[in-house]
């Protein structure tokens, strides 16, 4: 039988303020650098970080429920002028936390 995926929990958030602008930062290279870069990204990035942003100050440190919170939030993005769509800027940023945290993205080994 497999073992069921262990739960990411993040380090409890030290500086909010800090974390948004890396996430912000990040996120929009890596949007840009994923296909094309578009005008359209930097709005994607900051809801997507302005989402973690406030999960965090209510406490949340769980990977899946911030994946989860971006996701439902982003829904009511207009993403007609991206390549993207929620899902795919939830598991991009997913990436990006979990390499945060030294975490191999390929294979899920520390």
């Amino acid at each position: 039988m497999a073992e069921p995926i262990k739960a990411i929990t993040l380090p409890p958030a030290t500086d909010a303020n800090q974390e948004e602008s890396w996430l912000r930062r990040s996120l929009h290279q890596w949007l840009d650098s994923e296909y094309i870069p578009e005008p359209i990204n930097a709005e994607i990035a900051e809801r997507a970080a302005k989402v973690f942003f406030r999960q965090r100050l209510e406490g949340e440190n769980d990977l899946g429920s911030l994946v989860m919170a971006i996701v439902t939030e982003m829904r009511a993005f207009d993403f007609s002028k991206s390549f993207y769509g929620e899902f795919a800027v939830a598991n991009a940023v997913s990436d990006l936390l979990i390499t945060s945290i030294g975490i191999d993205t390929c294979c899920g080994e520390h």
